[in-house]
């Protein structure tokens, strides 16, 4: 591996030009296909295999032209204190806004308040429902500027409105996230190379590689069904590895000239050995994102290889163009280290300073000396503090984002607030249950039978009339809740109405099935934790494969799984301190606490433990190379920090800085997912690979790298420690077209 990367690093240095060429021409193509490429509608939403769905799939065959899985909007009024909805100055108001309402092509109805009996029975505050052909996503702009403006009517008139429902659903913006990430990723790598040439490169090629990412979704998001938060989680995860994996490259570099080596020389090396581990470490964030496949939710399993092909260009770019532009930089880029006397060298770490002193050792060798001096306290100290950390997670809650969790600025919030003071908590999650009579005898008294039951049951506050189809075979109940669709509450009542069910299709053999956004929530957080198990012993299963080949040992990759499940339990308990909890919540800008996006945990695993085998494999590779070169296993740790410390540390601290942009949001599901991602690589870059790891690699000594003679004659040598470039020659022929490994 490090011989064919080493050959490959000096034909693109020397075939700089052709290079950068194939980059830009690819750029171009990835931005003409998205700019010609068809408007895409926004990705369905579908969740196979679970009770809501297959309700929803059922309505679509017995209710042709429902629009079953539709947008909504509820128009919510207040009277003026001291007045009532049923005043005539106010229902003729109402009346007014239904009919404004009903004139919209993709409506399919709009209830009429006095008509359905949606008045509070104080008289203060009453609604009118409008259902959609479309969803929420792909509702027209104009039905929503429609819809807000019939709203506006009514406020002219004196009362109070405001809308609430998925109708005004939009695709969440962070503002200017992306450009604060940047920006301090560009005074990161200033300050780490003490260059804006140097520094420029890493920031260069990871937006060339963003680019084509994003613009490649974007041209085939209309064939694919992709959605808006594919390409931006592929942009997110693509600038950050992007810009770590060209800082990686761009620091080996110049340690190869600093030990006196040539330019392209030193690219081939600075490919060989740190593209190496560039290679293994974007190989465990594809499995990583990949892996969310297992999951069956056709929307994550997109957005996670979409997000892996991203990465995949980000490795190939480093790979290639980080030494073409390396080639055009020249001299421009210094060894590391203060300037020798000779041109193109740099006094080493270990060699005298001014007036014969010996250079002083730099921060990452002074840790890791003291680590290695007392791994035992600073282990327990990494464990006990991350473990402490982990506590709120016991606690964790799991439910899916609505209008309640909404900051309150909102008219969702304000509307949903609304709602709850008018008609209970509970109606802003209305259940609704399909009972498929179709096999029974006397489906009527099926409809019956299932309306007692459900009223018999805890948290029942309304259960309205069996709703029929034409065929008779088919009808829809709706049931409203007395606690809030997010409750624990409202989730046993779902768990009681299908329990319910399966008594009644016993019975009668009718199908009973539970469906509704607050269902439909519920299922896709069972689910996910369902999956989450599945999914850790795949994608840890994989990468420790993957990682027994980089290291050669057994312990190191075992110990890194170990110490990923240790960094990720205590984010999750950061997430629930502060988004759960309220621990910071105003500091966060977190208007309502609540339950943890079911979607967190899952996707916590699958990035955060791509970027977290990152560090390691960065970190450890370099051990792992001073350790096969003859250096005892304590003294390895030291030099694999000398060199590889403040680089991780900056990419640590690049990729805190793009996820926490996105605290910014004042969506609460981005937010968290910012929060999530930022918290979790600090615990993972700081405790756990710049102190537990060190830790126990002093622990172990020798044992850390014993591999049985059995596997190690089975596995492949794929070189990431660079041994065999030893034996290359600088005038190796790095223009041949065909390179063996």
């Amino acid at each position: 591996m490090a011989t064919f990367l080493y050959k490959l690093g000096r034909l693109s240095f020397r075939r700089r030009h052709f290079v950068a060429l194939i980059w830009v021409a690819l750029l171009t193509l990835a931005g003409v296909g998205a700019a010609s490429a068809p408007a895409a509608g926004n990705s369905s939403f579908s969740i196979p295999g679970t009770e809501a769905q297959k309700a929803f799939d059922l309505l679509e065959q017995r209710f042709p032209g429902t629009s079953a899985d539709g947008a909504t909007a509820r128009v919510v009024f207040k009277a003026p204190s001291g007045e009532k909805m049923t005043d005539p100055g106010n229902k003729a108001t109402v009346q007014d806004t239904v009919k404004e309402l009903s004139d919209g092509s993709e409506v399919v109805r709009v209830t009429d308040p006095y008509q359905a009996k949606a008045v509070s029975k104080d008289g203060t505050i009453a609604y009118a429902q409008v259902s959609y052909k479309v969803s929420g996503m792909e509702l027209d702009d104009a039905a929503k500027d429609a819809l807000k403006d019939s709203a506006q009517d009514a406020r002219k008139a004196g009362l109070t409105v405001e809308i609430g429902g998925d109708a005004l659903q939009a695709v969440p913006h962070t503002g200017s996230s992306e450009i604060i990430g940047i920006a301090v990723a560009a005074v990161v790598l200033v300050i780490t190379f003490g260059s804006l040439v140097a520094a420029g490169l890493p920031l260069l090629t990871a937006l060339i590689g963003v680019g084509i990412g994003v613009s490649a979704i974007t041209g085939l998001a209309s064939a694919l069904d992709l959605g808006s938060t594919t390409s931006t989680l592929a942009m997110m995860i693509g600038l950050a590895v992007g810009i770590d994996y060209a800082l990686f490259i761009v620091s080996r570099y110049r340690a190869e000239l600093a030990e006196g080596r040539e330019r392209e020389e030193a690219a081939g090396r600075a490919v060989g050995t740190a593209g190496s581990a560039v290679v293994f470490a974007g190989l465990t964030v594809v499995i990583a994102l990949v892996g969310l496949s297992v999951v069956n939710i056709p929307m994550l399993t997109k957005m996670g290889i979409a997000a892996a092909g991203t990465v995949a260009i980000a490795v190939l770019i480093a790979l290639t163009m980080i030494p073409a532009l390396l080639g055009f930089a020249g001299r421009k880029v210094k060894p590391m280290g203060e300037k020798g006397k000779l041109p193109g060298r740099a006094k080493k770490q270990d060699e005298p300073g001014e007036q014969g002193k010996p250079a002083k050792p730099n921060l990452g060798t002074r840790w890791a000396s003291f680590v290695v001096r007392r791994p035992l306290a600073v282990l327990l100290l990494g464990v006990i503090g991350l473990g402490a950390a982990a506590i709120p997670a016991t606690s964790l809650e799991l439910g899916l984002p609505d209008d309640g969790s909404q900051p309150t600025s909102t008219t969702q919030r304000r509307a949903y607030d609304l709602l709850s003071e008018g008609f209970g908590p509970g109606f802003n999650g209305p259940l609704m249950v399909v009972v498929d009579a179709k096999n029974s005898d006397d489906p009527k008294a099926v409809f019956t039978q299932t309306g007692d039951e459900i009223k018999g049951l805890k948290d029942v506050v309304t259960v309205t009339p069996a709703q029929p189809n034409k065929a008779g075979d088919t009808a829809t109940i709706t049931v409203i809740p007395g606690s809030q669709p997010s409750s624990v509450t409202t989730e046993n009542l779902v768990h009681g109405i299908r329990d319910a069910g399966a008594g009644i299709k016993a019975d009668t053999d009718a199908n009973v099935l539970v469906t509704g956004s607050t269902a439909m929530n519920i299922d896709v957080s069972e689910k996910l934790n369902d999956a989450l198990v599945p999914y850790l012993v795949l994608v840890v299963g994989l990468a420790f494969l993957l990682l027994i080949v980089v290291f050669r040992s057994i312990l190191v990759p075992l110990k890194a799984a170990l110490g990923f499940l240790l960094s990720v339990m205590a984010a999750l308990g950061a997430v629930v301190a502060v988004f759960q909890w309220g621990w910071l919540s105003g500091l966060m800008g977190v208007e309502q606490t609540g339950p943890v996006m079911s979607m967190m945990p899952i996707f916590m695993v699958g990035v955060v433990f791509g970027l977290a085998m990152d560090y390691e494999v960065f970190l450890v590779t370099r051990m792992r190379e001073a350790y096969v070169h003859g250096e005892k296993p304590a003294q390895a740790v030291v030099t694999g920090f000398r060199h590889g410390a403040r680089v991780v540390t900056a990419a640590a601290v690049i990729m805190m800085a793009v996820f926490a942009g996105f605290i910014g949001s004042s969506e609460s599901m981005v937010k968290m997912i910012g929060f999530g991602l930022a918290i979790a690589v600090f615990f993972d870059a700081f405790i756990v690979r710049m102190a537990i790891v060190p830790a126990v690699l002093a622990l172990l000594d020798r044992k850390a790298w014993w591999l049985p003679k059995w596997l190690d004659r089975a596995l492949p040598n794929v070189d990431v420690e660079g041994e065999g470039l030893r034996a290359t020659s600088g005038d190796d022929d790095g223009d041949r077209a065909l390179i063996r490994v």
